[in-house]
């Protein structure tokens, strides 16, 4: 089948950014990089569980159900040639909504999040035995019940986020912090007790994302380089490396099977 896309349900707007369904046969051996990004990844795994770790083997366990916060290194997950299931991003907000914890409280973290009762027990057998559409609306429902009315984080801090994303990451952080009024300490301080990163963590994170749209849409790596603010191809490579476990290769090789887009605060 490949990927579906799925549009969002009205009620989980500003929480959620998107919503794929996968299935894929592959070689026994080949493994998916799950990328950084700037939202909270959510995986409802089909048939087997996903066995996943960071690439450097932390964290390895079976997830039936998947939540990975904000996170800096690659993720490796092990396809065993089949991959089905259902992936969604989650903005800072709706972690806080569906999860009940701010971002900050699962950065750098794999949760099986069935053990939260996010997905209820009997809703994974359902989504196995479902059509695709049944199964949107199955876990659409599910999320739906789950969403509570949680503080969000100062509207400073809100907006320091918004203004990092709009900016693809080039933006300073002293200039983030004059523009929603704090100084430079403190928007470092209560950014990461709300995100579980720095501002100018995310605005790597940002800017890598716009990179890799850029090279999957088939631009050359020194205009990717150029367009995304990084200061030439080799400070790409770099960073790209760091985020991806590997450097870039031609820009039309796409890396994950399913990624993430943008999320909002």
């Amino acid at each position: 089948m490949g990927m579906r896309s799925h549009p969002l349900h009205a009620g989980l707007r500003g929480l959620v950014t998107s919503c794929v369904g996968y299935d894929y046969r592959l070689d026994p051996d080949a493994h998916h990089y799950g990328l950084p990004s700037t939202g909270v990844t959510l995986i409802v795994a089909f048939d087997e569980p996903l066995d996943c770790s960071w690439l450097d083997g932390t964290s390895h366990d079976d997830f039936g159900v998947l939540v990975a916060g904000l996170h800096s290194s690659p993720a490796l997950i092990r396809t065993h040639g089949h991959q089905a299931g259902i992936q969604l991003s989650l903005t800072p907000r709706g972690a806080r909504a569906l999860l009940g914890v701010p971002a900050a409280g699962i950065a750098d973290t794999m949760l099986q999040a069935d053990a939260q009762r996010l997905v209820p027990g009997w809703l994974r057998p359902r989504l196995q035995e479902s059509g695709w559409e049944e199964r949107f609306r199955l876990l659409e429902d599910a999320l739906l019940a789950r969403v509570r009315t949680a503080a969000g984080p100062r509207p400073e801090v809100a907006q320091a986020w918004r203004l990092i994303l709009a900016s693809g990451g080039r933006r300073t952080v002293e200039s983030i912090a004059a523009e929603v009024g704090y100084s430079r300490r403190r928007l470092l301080t209560t950014f990461r007790a709300e995100y579980g990163l720095s501002p100018k963590g995310v605005a790597r994170l940002a800017r890598f994302e716009h990179a890799r749209r850029l090279a999957t849409a088939g631009l050359p790596l020194a205009e990717v380089a150029a367009s995304a603010g990084y200061v030439d191809q080799s400070h790409l490579s770099r960073e790209w490396r760091g985020f991806a476990g590997r450097p870039p290769r031609r820009s039309d090789e796409v890396f994950p099977i399913v990624q993430d887009g943008d999320a909002a605060p």
